[in-house]
């Protein structure tokens, strides 16, 4: 049976949270400073976003590590930090859902490297990589892994061989990105992604990021179509597009706007749905008075 089902019981759908990086922006992270240090030089700012996301009614609560690999940390000087970074975000999060019986997502994000031949990493040192940063993950406690906003299936399959080495017992869920014309950057579909990664061993797959709720539906749609067996379907879009105001960016979909889009994913088969960039505490109260019976 599927592992992630198993873990959530049989409710459906199930409530995620949304954007972590843009709700640290609004409690003063400067543009282009990592999120992930805050972990360590502002934990109660980031213990106060997944208090939020909690209050707002998300199930499951995502580690502040989208950059947690060590080429990502790196490009701040904190790669000798990996561990520490991770899990103390683990650790932050699980206080939290402690906290309302809710549970632990450890968020793996893109290496931004390139896999060869478009790049110089190699399938095992990308493995290696997601390793190194799940490992300390589940010292903080979490309750499954999430592989996010990935384009490469290769990169997919190397951390679903990251998680099978280091925690093979939790559950991994994995979305990709499908900005360009309805396909990832690397040219993936989503029926492709669901039927690969499926087959690879993910207990859910899913589309995040994109190009606003209007696009998410339509790659939801092909991901439903292309779904077999047992595998639960996971989407998170952007709160719509952003739209300069002033001197910074807002995301142009109201929480209203996610609510009626959370309704249409439900209505269409997806198992676990949320939100992305823009997406605020509020977005997710909405999308929960929508989809979540009372």
């Amino acid at each position: 049976m599927n592992r992630l089902a198993v873990l959530l019981g049989v409710d459906r759908p199930v409530l995620l949270d949304g954007a972590m990086g843009t709700l640290l922006q609004d409690s003063g992270l400067e543009d282009g400073a990592p999120g992930e240090l805050w972990n360590l030089e502002n934990p109660d700012a980031v213990r106060a976003a997944h208090a939020a996301y909690a209050e707002a009614g998300a199930r499951l609560l995502t580690t502040n590590t989208f950059g947690g690999t060590r080429p990502r940390l790196d490009m701040h000087g904190l790669g000798d930090r990996v561990g520490e970074v991770n899990r103390t975000a683990a650790q932050l999060a699980r206080s939290v859902a402690d906290e309302g019986g809710l549970l632990v997502a450890g968020d793996l994000g893109p290496t931004g490297e390139l896999l060869a031949p478009l790049g110089t990493m190699t399938p095992e040192e990308a493995q290696a990589l997601f390793a190194e940063q799940l490992t300390a993950l589940v010292e903080g406690g979490i309750d499954l892994v999430l592989v996010e906003t990935l384009s490469d299936l290769g990169e997919a399959d190397a951390a679903l061989a990251a998680a099978r080495e280091v925690a093979p017992g939790l559950p991994v869920v994995v979305t990709m990105s499908f900005d360009t014309n309805v396909r990832t950057m690397m040219g993936v579909r989503p029926g492709d992604a669901v039927a690969h990664l499926g087959a690879a061993g993910a207990d859910a797959v899913g589309a995040n990021c994109g190009r606003g709720p209007a696009e998410m539906e339509i790659i939801a749609a092909e991901m439903v179509a292309a779904r077999t067996g047992d595998l639960m379907l996971a989407a998170q879009s952007n709160a719509g597009l952003p739209q300069v105001v002033g001197d910074h960016f807002e995301y142009d979909a109201t929480p209203g706007d996610l609510a009626a889009h959370a309704t249409r994913l439900t209505g269409l088969g997806i198992d676990l749905v949320g939100g992305c960039c823009g997406s605020t505490p509020a977005h997710i109260a909405a999308v929960r008075g929508a989809v979540i019976p009372a």
